[in-house]
C-alpha cells in the first residue's frame, strides 16, 4: 500500500467536509476550519519527523533537526497562502538524547519560529526508542481565499519556485551549499501569500516528496493532466533524477490562468514556468511527451 492509496481509503471512510465549520478535510496541504461569523479561515497542518527516516543523529545537528521539524509544517501553511499563527509540538526522546541535544533542538526550532512570528503554544513529551516529533501549525487567511490543490484547469500555466534537487544532492554528499539546503530548508511563506493575493494562483502545493510524485497528486485533485515541456530549474550540481524524485525541496508548485504575468523572481526567489495543465486522465504527467513515473519519496511504498 502506498501513501496515496491509504489516503484515498481514509477519505472514502470519513465523513466529508462541511460539518461544524470544517471546509476542507483530508487531501490537501492543510485542513480548513471556518469559525461561525468569522472573516478569516483557519488552516491546520500536522507533520512527523522521525529519526533514521528524516534525519540521522550522527550526521544532523540537533539545531537543524529542530529547524526542519517546524519548517516542514510551515511549508504546508505557505502552500495555502496563509499566515502562520501558532504551533504545537509533541516530542518523543530516547535515552541518548540528553539536555544538550534537547536544548539544541529547541534552539533551532525557536529560531525559525521567531523569524516567522510563530508562537509555540504547547505540546507533549514522551520516551521512545528513537527521536520522533509531531508538529501542528495553525495559520489564517481571508475567508474563502486558500490556495488548493484542486483549482488547476486545462490551459493553466505551471510554475515552480526556486531550484530542485538540492536537498537530495546534499543528503548524498553531505557537503557544500546542497548540504546546507538539506539541513536548513526555507518555507516560502511570503511567496505563498503573494501567489494568493497578487497572482491569484489557481492551485498550489509544496514539494516535499519530489515533483514527479507531488505534481501527480495536484493533477489528481484538479482532475487534469500536466505536460512538463520546459527545462526544470535544477540546483547547481544536482542531476535531473534528483530534481524530479529527490524530495524535501519545500519549494512551491503552482498554476496561474493563461495570460497572468508572473515575475521572473519574487524577493530573490526564481519563479520558473515548467509546463501547462491539460485535459486528460487525472494524474497523468508527461515530460517532453513521455510519461513521467511518480518515483518520489513514499513512506509506505514497498
Amino acid at each position: 500500500m502506498t501513501e496515496d492509496q491509504l489516503t484515498r481509503m481514509l477519505r472514502a471512510r470519513i465523513q466529508p467536509a462541511g460539518r461544524k465549520g470544517l471546509v476542507l478535510g483530508i487531501g490537501d496541504d492543510c485542513a480548513i476550519f471556518r469559525p461561525r461569523g468569522a472573516g478569516e479561515d483557519l488552516v491546520f497542518t500536522t507533520d512527523l519527523l522521525v529519526e533514521d527516516v528524516h534525519f540521522r543523529a550522527a550526521t544532523h545537528r540537533p539545531q537543524a533537526v529542530g529547524w526542519k521539524a517546524l519548517a516542514r509544517g510551515l511549508s504546508d501553511i505557505a502552500a495555502m497562502g496563509a499566515q502562520p499563527r501558532f504551533c504545537l509540538l509533541s516530542l518523543a526522546l530516547p535515552e541518548w538524547a540528553g539536555r544538550k541535544w534537547v536544548s539544541g533542538f529547541y534552539d533551532g526550532f525557536l529560531r525559525l519560529a521567531g523569524r516567522c512570528s510563530v508562537v509555540l503554544a504547547g505540546g507533549d513529551l514522551a520516551r521512545a526508542a528513537k527521536v520522533a516529533c509531531d508538529i501542528v501549525v495553525c495559520g489564517s487567511l481571508p475567508r474563502g481565499t486558500a490556495l488548493l490543490r484542486s483549482g488547476a484547469r486545462p490551459g493553466d500555466a505551471l510554475y515552480v519556485s526556486g531550484t530542485l534537487g538540492g536537498s537530495a544532492l546534499g543528503l548524498a554528499t553531505r557537503r557544500g551549499p546542497a548540504w546546507q539546503r538539506h539541513l536548513w530548508p526555507e518555507p516560502r511563506l511570503e511567496l505563498g501569500r503573494f501567489l494568493r493575493a497578487k497572482l491569484r494562483a489557481t492551485s498550489a502545493m509544496d514539494l516535499s516528496d519530489g515533483i514527479s510524485l507531488d505534481l501527480r497528486r495536484l493533477c489528481r485533485e484538479s482532475k487534469v493532466s500536466a505536460e512538463l515541456n520546459a527545462p526544470l530549474p535544477v540546483f547547481h550540481g544536482a542531476g535531473l533524477e534528483e530534481a524530479l524524485d529527490g524530495g524535501e525541496d519545500y519549494e512551491l508548485l503552482f498554476t496561474v490562468r493563461p495570460g497572468v504575468r508572473v515575475p521572473e523572481r519574487r524577493r530573490g526567489i526564481p519563479l520558473t514556468r515548467i509546463g501547462t495543465m491539460r485535459e486528460g486522465r487525472a494524474g497523468r504527467v508527461t515530460l517532453f511527451g513521455s510519461p513521467l513515473a511518480p518515483r518520489g519519496f513514499d513512506h509506505l511504498r514497498a
